[in-house]
């Protein structure tokens, strides 16, 4: 039967929030803003590096580098406008700072909290749904290798990792148990569709996890909940895994059963693009099927990616579109035009 799926207009799209951070989450939204109107985006604040780090260092503030990608990829601005807000200083002291930070960092001034100002730009920008740090608080990122090893921040997980030769054991947030933003947390109570978007496993997804109250919020959702797993392995994190190591990982820093549906890419990848690949030390991911299943896990593979300027990439466009079908054949909708997840029994 063919799906009915654009017979839906945005307005009355499903509820969905999507958590992460970095360009894998800002992807994901530029495609689910085409079926929904009522999207929130989860943010992660523990980034450290590059123009944002160099903001929170100088001034005190959250990162705004994942936000203000995330806001770009809901705008509904005047595309200068959007333009303006990823360009980038090319020349002096503010050479490699972005002007989206700024201006963010500007709103942080005149505002009483991180939250307030990203909803100023919000405005600014005209965007389609929400976007939410998942904390307020300043908090860092802490890796643990199998070897015994640590480092804080996150920008210095990569080299630390590779220096040390070893898979990343867990990580941590300093100070621990940083308290979500309420708006985060009623998001996805109210939640009828909940992603973890595509990105960096241990520093752009599992710290959203390891804020209090998000993880409680998601186990007491009846929403319909996917894990996007990327489609290569990540030099400096992942190297030699497969989905059924980064579910592992995902459960790991947060409860068994978080989820149980996760989205891979089945279009092939061009050898070109592999061989490249593999001179940086990583591959596309081995979808382990039947260890997924072990881990109560149903995987649901889909030609999402792509490969733009000789890098593999999730189309926006198609992963959006597979999501909301999945949704839809897997929902039904109830009074009030909520959609709830069927039984398991009649999934199958």
């Amino acid at each position: 039967m063919e799906s009915n799926l654009y017979a839906i207009p945005p307005e009355r799209g499903p509820r969905i929030v999507a958590i992460g951070g970095g360009h894998g989450l800002s992807t994901l939204l530029r495609g689910l803003k085409l079926y929904s109107r009522h999207i929130t985006a989860i943010v992660t604040v523990a980034d450290d590096g590059g123009g944002s780090g160099m903001l929170r260092k100088d001034l005190g503030m959250l990162p705004p580098g994942d936000i203000r990608n995330c806001l770009v990829a809901l705008a509904n601005a005047e595309p200068l406008m959007s333009q303006l807000m990823q360009y980038r200083f090319t020349e002096g002291t503010l050479a490699g700072q972005s002007f989206g930070n700024l201006f963010l960092a500007a709103l942080n001034g005149i505002h009483p909290s991180f939250d307030q100002a990203v909803a100023g730009m919000s405005q600014v920008l005209a965007i389609t749904g929400r976007v939410l740090p998942v904390t307020n608080e300043n908090v860092q990122l802490e890796a643990e290798f199998e070897n015994g090893a640590s480092v804080v921040g996150e920008s210095r997980i990569f080299q630390c990792k590779k220096e040390q030769d070893c898979r990343i054991r867990r990580v941590n947030l300093r100070p621990e148990h940083p308290r979500a933003l309420p708006a985060a947390v009623e998001a996805l109570q109210q939640a009828d569709l909940i992603l973890l978007a595509p990105g960096s496993l241990y520093t752009s997804i599992i710290p959203n996890l390891l804020v209090e109250g998000i993880v409680e919020a998601i186990c007491a959702s009846d929403a319909m909940k996917v894990y996007i797993c990327n489609v290569m392995t990540q030099e400096g994190e992942t190297e030699g895994y497969t989905v059924s190591d980064h579910i592992r990982a995902l459960f790991k820093h947060s409860r068994d059963g978080l989820f149980d549906l996760c989205l891979t890419n089945s279009a092939p990848i061009p050898h070109s693009v592999a061989l490249r690949y593999a001179r940086e030390d990583a591959e596309p991911i081995v979808c382990d099927v039947e260890e997924c299943a072990k881990l109560g896990v149903e995987i649901i593979s889909c030609p999402v990616a792509t490969v733009e300027n000789g890098y593999v990439r999730h189309n926006p466009g198609h992963l959006a579109r597979e999501l909301m079908e999945l949704h839809q054949r897997r929902t039904i909708r109830v009074a009030g035009g909520s959609f709830r997840e069927e039984t398991r029994h009649s999934k199958q």
